[in-house]
């Protein structure tokens, strides 16, 4: 039994997503204690739960504490079985965080996963959908087939976003040491920047998502690219509105290798009273600050890309080592029984593959 301190790095629901993936995929169970102590409502949230009970489904799991508001939770993993799984978080909780407990145990398994899920696709504190689209997967897509679509966005409070996800793995975890090492260092030459502004439909007459996509762009124009901002609305159960934008890189010539994707990303939520100019402009000044640190990993990519880089193997760099990033590290080091080397100053992680 795997014992884990909740409290660990970040202290929040990173720890026990990244556990629930790490033990479905090596059939190792965990205790873990303290979850989300430190927050202002401690224990699991609804979207955790949900998740643990996904997972559950997924791998005929058993577990004791998953249940709102509990700070402790045992979990020992079966089987995990190809089929389709369908998760509804009935609240605006984030399909994409949710998500962190799913992809790899399905892209390392054998057969076909469906997961079609509903909740919150563009609400705080956590991924965008289309980073998870655009950024994320290009780098999953490596190592499965693995098709995303946005049926329908969903805003904080009410959600109502769903998404629907196929997969196909081309390892399975017994034969890891066939699979590619990630190798992440120089992102290559900027050859494009592009990007999704959107809003609900009922901010359509005030141009917000023009808007956005217009103060975006005119940052990012000193970059000397092209840059293609799209806008797009939706009828949504609540007002809402974002913006996701990624750079791409290539490293040989001015189209991008399908297979070595270097794209780094960045992303402003709307909210009321703060004018659609400002979450364009804050979108784009992050990315600004991701593309001048010269990494081929922006600081949330990593963090996500930490448990891949364990089960593979490999090294990257970073524009900035977070909390969540080394919370990844901890929860990693333990179920793969693999230790990362951490260079500071450079911000390059890298970890050596070997059979976990």
């Amino acid at each position: 039994m795997i014992e884990i301190d909740g409290t660990y790095g970040e202290g929040g629901g990173q720890i026990v997503r990244t556990a629930l993936a790490l033990s479905a995929l090596t059939g190792k169970p965990f205790h873990i204690t303290k979850i989300r102590e430190g927050r202002k409502v401690p224990g699991l949230k609804q979207q955790h739960v949900k998740g643990i009970e996904a997972i559950t489904k997924l791998c005929n799991a058993t577990s004791t504490g998953a249940h709102l508001g509990s700070k402790e939770l045992q979990f020992a993993p079966a089987t995990i079985k190809a089929q389709t799984l369908s998760v509804d978080i009935e609240t605006a909780g984030s399909i994409t965080l949710l998500l962190q407990s799913l992809l790899l145990p399905c892209i390392f398994s054998e057969g076909k996963f469906r997961l079609r899920l509903r909740g919150g696709t563009d609400v705080p504190w956590s991924l965008p959908i289309d980073y998870l689209s655009e950024v994320v997967l290009p780098q999953l897509r490596r190592y499965a087939a693995i098709e995303c679509k946005t049926e329908a966005r969903g805003y904080y409070p009410k959600g109502g976003g769903k998404v629907d996800i196929k997969i196909k793995g081309n390892f399975s975890k017994d034969h890891l040491e066939s699979a590619p090492a990630l190798m992440l260092a120089s992102p290559g030459k900027l050859i494009h920047i592009k990007g999704l502004s959107h809003a609900s439909s009922d901010l359509k007459a005030a141009n917000v998502a023009e808007r956005q996509a217009h103060a975006a762009k005119y940052i990012l124009a000193k970059l000397g690219c092209p840059v293609t901002i799209a806008t797009e609305y939706q009828h949504t159960p609540s007002t809402g509105s974002g913006i996701t934008l990624w750079a791409i890189f290539s490293h040989n010539t001015e189209d991008v290798d399908p297979n070595n994707p270097f794209r780094i990303g960045a992303d402003s939520h709307g909210e009321r009273g703060k004018r659609a100019e400002i979450v364009g402009e804050e979108a784009a000044n992050k990315l600004l600050a991701e593309i001048s640190a010269g990494a081929a990993v922006d600081q949330h990519l990593c963090d996500n890309l930490i448990p891949l880089l364990g089960l593979v193997g490999g090294s990257l760099k970073t524009s900035v080592i977070t909390r969540h990033t080394r919370s990844n590290i901890y929860v990693t080091e333990l179920f793969l029984n693999k230790k990362f080397v951490v260079d500071e100053e450079n911000k390059i992680i890298s970890c050596k593959n070997n059979n976990f």
